[in-house]
Parts: structure tokens; C-alpha cells; sequence
């Protein structure tokens, strides 16, 4: 066993919802759009969500794509919360 199986409960490749939230405008959603597709590929015919605060000064962006590692996971979580537009990311 890797220390990478040692240190999650994923089996790898799966399918894995990427959320990240951020102030509404400012192209948020093609921000985070970018950084996912920089490191993972959509899962089929999921599409990207896109869901506004109830006042709307928020948005979230949620792509599901196909997780191969949990090293893949990690860059695409620390590229998004060095990204100073994305609020949180889940």
C-alpha cells in the first residue's frame, strides 16, 4: 500500500463534485472553471452548476469530475484557495 491509499477512503479513479464559492461577478464561474480543467476532466455529461446566494452578492460553482488520485484532489483544492476571488472551496 502507497502512502497516497494510506491517506484517503476515495478509490481512485471516481467520480468527485469540486465546489467553490466566491463574490458574484468578476467571471467567477470561468475562474474556477480553469483551475479544475487545469488539473482533471469533467465527468460525462455533468455539466458545471452554477448557484447565486439567496441575495445574489454570491455564487457558487460546482463541476463533478473524474478524481484519478488524491494528489490530483489536493492541487486542484490549493490552486483554488490561492486564487484570491474563491472564498471557499469544498
Amino acid at each position: 500500500m502507497t502512502n497516497e491509499e494510506k491517506t484517503t477512503l476515495l478509490e481512485f479513479p471516481c467520480r468527485f463534485p469540486v465546489k467553490a464559492m466566491g463574490r458574484n461577478g468578476d467571471d467567477f464561474e470561468s475562474i474556477v472553471t480553469v483551475i479544475i480543467l487545469r488539473h482533471a476532466e469533467l465527468w460525462p455529461d455533468e455539466p458545471i452548476t452554477v448557484s447565486p446566494s439567496k441575495e445574489g452578492n454570491f455564487i457558487s460553482v460546482t463541476a463533478v469530475i473524474e478524481a484519478t488520485s488524491q494528489v490530483q484532489l489536493d492541487s486542484i483544492y490549493q490552486e483554488l484557495t490561492d486564487n484570491s476571488q474563491v472564498l471557499m472551496a469544498l
